[in-house]
């Protein structure tokens, strides 16, 4: 039996790569005889350049940029010929801002894309996701050469009082070169539906200070280009998305940029069985999320796909909706402590566990 492994990352505990091994760990011990076909897998959120690199090889180079409240962090800009593909969370995750997202700058993903550009490449994809911050990429206009009346790389609050933003040496420095976004979430820039009220709490963003946060990007906004903030995929990695598109930036889900680099639909057409799985699966995994993607490309090969995640937060109803035909829970077999503790472990015991259902 051929069985095809392609999971994100597990959140807090396992890289895509690593969720991968452990579940082929897992699964030989209960079926030796098994085929299996590692493809880890990202949507643009963190892991995306690991993952890369892994399926396309390439030149990888190590680049310092300025983090989210200025200090220097490490990243990496991934070669392929000549493409670049640099990773947002990795100058600007959640893990960097500390909460404090007022006053916190993607300046250092604008960072990136220059160090991408002076490699000499002439396509670059951004892949967005995990970001901490909610500048509206403000600061990666900072990086790029914009300029305005106010200052665009000290976070959302400095924007409040905007009236004027110049983008012509960030789009000269860009010439000739070609943008994309790799996106997970489809939400505008600002309202009900943007980035401040559908991402922000999660960053640190208060209730109560939402609308004024809002407030802000509205201005840098109508400052900018009003009708691009309201393009689907603006208010990705909050805000870098509407950043990249004002610089002509074309957007492409992640998850879907990643399966053509893996070769995800022809590996599936050769497999019996596809195994996904993240940390949580729940009914936002539709937007965009890895084992979506991934349960729609074994749809179309015609073979089922399960998954396996930390935490299992639908019902069945809903998992064959995402067109997941079981869904199997770390925590329930484990417990919190040791999925937490010794995640690799215990999601090899999982995959273990899973084999005897499904493997001939």
């Amino acid at each position: 039996m051929r069985v095809l492994i392609a999971p994100d990352k597990f959140a807090g505990t396992l890289t895509a790569v690593q969720a991968a091994r452990a579940i082929a760990e897992g699964w030989a011990r209960q079926a030796p005889g098994d085929e299996l076909d590692l493809a880890p897998m990202a949507d643009g959120g963190p892991g995306f350049v690991d993952v890369l690199h892994a399926a396309l090889g390439g030149e990888l180079a190590a680049v310092t940029v300025s983090g989210p409240h200025g200090d220097a962090v490490p990243a990496a800009v991934l070669v392929v010929g000549g493409t670049a593909y640099v990773e947002s969370a990795q100058a600007a995750g959640l893990h960097l801002a500390d909460g404090d997202v007022e006053s916190a700058t993607s300046r250092g993903v604008g960072e990136l894309v220059l160090a991408a550009v002076d490699s000499g490449a002439r396509t670059v994809v951004v892949g967005l996701g995990g970001s901490g911050t909610n500048d509206g990429g403000a600061g990666v206009l900072a990086a790029l050469g914009a300029t305005a009346d106010v200052a665009l790389d000290a976070g959302p609050a400095a924007l409040a009082a905007v009236t004027e933003v110049d983008l012509s040496r960030a789009r000269e420095r860009l010439s000739g070169v070609t943008l994309v976004a790799a996106s997970d979430v489809d939400n505008p820039l600002t309202g009900l539906f943007g980035a401040t009220k559908t991402y922000g709490p999660q960053k640190g963003v208060a209730e109560e200070r939402i609308a004024e946060v809002d407030g802000w990007l509205e201005a840098f906004a109508t400052a900018t280009d009003r009708r691009t903030s309201l393009e689907k995929g603006a208010g990705a990695a909050g805000g870098m998305g509407y950043a990249l598109m004002v610089l002509g930036a074309t957007r492409e889900p992640g998850i879907d940029l990643v399966a053509d680099a893996v070769q995800l639909a022809s590996r599936a057409r050769s497999a019996d069985l596809v195994v996904t799985g993240e940390g949580a699966f729940d009914f936002s995994s539709r937007a965009g999320k890895v084992p979506y993607g991934v349960a729609g490309v074994a749809s179309e090969a015609l073979r089922p796909c399960i998954a396996l995640a930390g935490q299992v937060l639908v019902g069945s109803r809903e998992m064959r909706a995402l067109g997941i035909e079981s869904a199997y829970s770390l925590v329930d077999l484990v417990g919190e402590e040791r999925a937490l503790g010794a995640p690799a472990e215990a999601l090899a015991e999982l995959a273990q566990r899973v084999a005897r259902t499904w493997s001939r």
